[in-house]
């Protein structure tokens, strides 16, 4: 690798991952700013449906990963990860603007609407593709001795774009008025990650290629697509829905949904509910990268082992506490807890994928069938949740959880190793 040195390899792996930060800050910023969007983009009535409204179309941004991990799984297997990681920013890009300039329902009635769930499906394609870009880029830059560790910045800089859209969020709580943030005040963050990303395309334009890459092997029968991956590569795909499915689906329940928890069934305004979970978060991005040097020590099998045998515990006992809870530090506390338990699969979950694939396939197989599982159980969790709510039935979502983490574990039990039998072959 021409930037093999340890500086440059650092250098590779920070420049990919600032990427990464801004493209889940323009994520984030529709989840943390949906209670503003939901009366803006919808007509008026009850807040619980237009709230329902509104994660029914983040629902819908998932269901286009999929489609993205796809085809620009198949544009970073053939054309480079580099390649890959400029084309979703781009995306993410023109998605967040479009939210940013868009007149509300009052002024255009149902085009309002569409063009919210027209900038989530741009939205959706980015993520799509970031996902197994930034993935197996940073798989593939990090050396073979501590792949676990700078691979956990995948979602150190995951959490950081959630930090950053709460933070923007808390800033504007601070400085404006609740009439003004909810008449115009919700634009603001889009049009950062808007700019934000226009900085980030000339960022990753300047990123070296990964010797995996450079050194696949080529040709017809090793070509990336749809059908290899499937056909070629079953177990490997299936593998990486089972251990999504519960690991994707606690993240989601335990920090974008406990957002919305604390103050639809907790004791909290939605101010307090944005500090104590911006606080959890800030603890929870500290512990990935010691989590993943531990998979470097121990194994990647482990950790998930210990995710699902306490997420299948502690699960029922996190919510039905926080239903009680009254202080903010108690609430912060429990969702801490909670976090560090989802730190098992949150921090090597990158890296164990990349490890099960060869370069030639590798993007598309990190990509597909995590965004798969993830439209399915992680993007549709705060409605589901919410459905649960609404029918009276608020607990059976906790039971949906627990399920599902068991079935994660199973998948654990069983898999190899990755650290120990990866597909990764350079140092």
């Amino acid at each position: 690798m021409r930037d093999a040195a340890p500086a440059g390899r650092l250098k590779s792996i920070l420049g990919g991952s600032a990427g990464n930060l801004v493209e889940w800050y323009d994520w984030y910023a529709y989840a943390a700013f949906s209670l503003y969007l939901a009366p803006h983009f919808f007509p008026k009535g009850d807040p619980l449906a237009q709230t329902l409204n509104v994660w029914a179309i983040f629902a819908i941004g998932f269901f286009m990963r999929p489609i993205g991990a796809w085809l620009m799984g198949i544009y970073g297997d053939r054309r480079g990860r580099k390649a890959g990681l400029t084309l979703s920013v781009t995306q993410m890009c023109g998605g967040s603007m479009l939210i940013a300039v868009m007149p509300g329902y009052d002024a255009i009635g149902a085009w309002a609407t569409v063009a919210l769930v027209v900038a989530r499906l741009m939205q959706g394609l980015s993520v799509g593709g970031e996902y197994g870009a930034s993935a197996t880029y940073l798989s593939e830059m990090a050396g073979r001795q501590r792949r676990g560790f700078f691979s956990s910045f995948q979602y150190v800089t995951l959490i950081s774009g959630h930090l950053v859209a709460l933070g923007v969020l808390l800033a504007l709580q601070s400085t404006m008025s609740e009439a003004a943030l909810g008449d115009w005040g919700w634009r603001i963050p889009f049009f950062i990650g808007g700019a934000l990303a226009i900085g980030v395309f000339w960022l990753r334009r300047n990123l070296p290629e990964t010797e995996s890459f450079v050194n696949r092997e080529t040709g017809t029968e090793h070509r990336s697509s749809f059908g290899a991956l499937f056909l070629r590569h079953p177990r490997e795909a299936a593998l990486v829905m089972l251990l999504t499915a519960g690991g994707t689906l606690a993240f989601y329940a335990y920090s974008v949904y406990l957002l919305t928890f604390l103050s639809a069934t907790g004791a909290f305004t939605k101010p307090v509910s944005t500090q104590i979970s911006a606080a959890a978060l800030f603890v929870f991005m500290f512990i990935q990268p010691l989590a993943g040097a531990l998979s470097d020590r121990i194994g990647r099998k482990p950790l998930m082992i210990g995710f699902g045998v306490l997420g299948v515990i502690f699960t029922w006992p996190i919510f039905t506490t926080l239903e009680t809870v009254r202080t903010p530090l108690a609430a912060f506390l429990i969702m801490s807890g909670a976090l560090v338990i989802v730190t098992g699969y949150t921090s090597i979950n990158a890296v164990v994928k990349a490890e099960m694939f060869p370069a030639h396939i590798r993007t598309l197989g990190v990509a597909l069938p995590y965004a798969l599982a993830n439209a399915i159980f992680g993007g549709t969790a705060p409605y589901v949740a919410l459905w649960f709510k609404d029918a009276g039935m608020e607990r059976g979502f906790y039971w949906y959880v627990t399920a599902m983490i068991g079935i994660s574990l199973i998948t654990y039990l069983r898999m190899r190793d990755t650290r120990v039998h990866s597909q990764i072959l350079e140092d």
